[in-house]
Formats: C-alpha cells, sequence, structure tokens
C-alpha cells in the first residue's frame, strides 16, 4: 500500500510560479511511475503530466507544456510538480498518483484508471 500527500498549493496571481510536491511512504517508490492530474469545479479530471518510473520519460497535456515541469526525488519518496507562468484556468484540486506498471514511456500514462493510488489533492488558485 502507498500512501501520497500532496502539498503547496495555494492563492497565486496570474504569472507567478509554485511548485507543488507529493510524498509517498513506502520503500517501493522509485518502481512507480508517477502521474498529476487536476480536477476544475464542474469539470473532469484530467491529465497534467506524467513521469516515467525511471525518471527518464516526462509527457505532459498540451494545456501546461513549457510551463510545468514534473521531477522526482527518489531518495525524499518525492515527486515535484513545478508550474511557472500560471493562468487562471490553472484554478483547480491537484491529484498525484502512482503506477505500479514499469512503462517506460510516459506518454501513455495519461488514463487515470492506470493509476493504483492517489493522494487527497491540493487546492491551486489563480487569480487574474
Amino acid at each position: 500500500q502507498v500512501q501520497l500527500v500532496e502539498s503547496g498549493g495555494g492563492l497565486v496571481q496570474a504569472g507567478d510560479s509554485l511548485r507543488l510536491s507529493c510524498a509517498a511512504s513506502g520503500r517501493t517508490f522509485v518502481t512507480y511511475a508517477m502521474g498529476w492530474f487536476r480536477q476544475a469545479p464542474g469539470k473532469e479530471r484530467e491529465f497534467v503530466g506524467a513521469i516515467s518510473w525511471s525518471g527518464l520519460s516526462t509527457y505532459y497535456a498540451d494545456s501546461v507544456k513549457g510551463r510545468f515541469t514534473i521531477s522526482r526525488d527518489d531518495a525524499e519518496n518525492t515527486v515535484y510538480l513545478q508550474m511557472n507562468s500560471l493562468k487562471p484556468e490553472d484554478t483547480a484540486v491537484y491529484y498525484c498518483a502512482a503506477s505500479r506498471r514499469r512503462i517506460t514511456s510516459a506518454q501513455a500514462m495519461t488514463p487515470p484508471s492506470l493509476y493504483d493510488y492517489w493522494g487527497q489533492g491540493t487546492q491551486l488558485t489563480v487569480s487574474s
């Protein structure tokens, strides 16, 4: 069993930067692919980005490509989402998720159904 705890959300202004963290329990973190999703009020949960278990592959939704960066620190059992040039449309609850599948391409990790564990989410609000 893996527990995921997100942190770092808050209220920022458009154009600001923020980094979300997702701390994972368990000694097998290094074998998990990790993803970030978000859900805005009244909308379905959508894929933001993913990083392969090796850390060698990352993939992003078109809406965040070039602005968001995912990284992982396996020694700290933590995955990060660095968000730059934030926009009001980035406002959502952000969730991290872990997948036990040893998929080498992060591009294949977009469906929520591939993830086995989810965090409770952290709220990001971007004001205009």
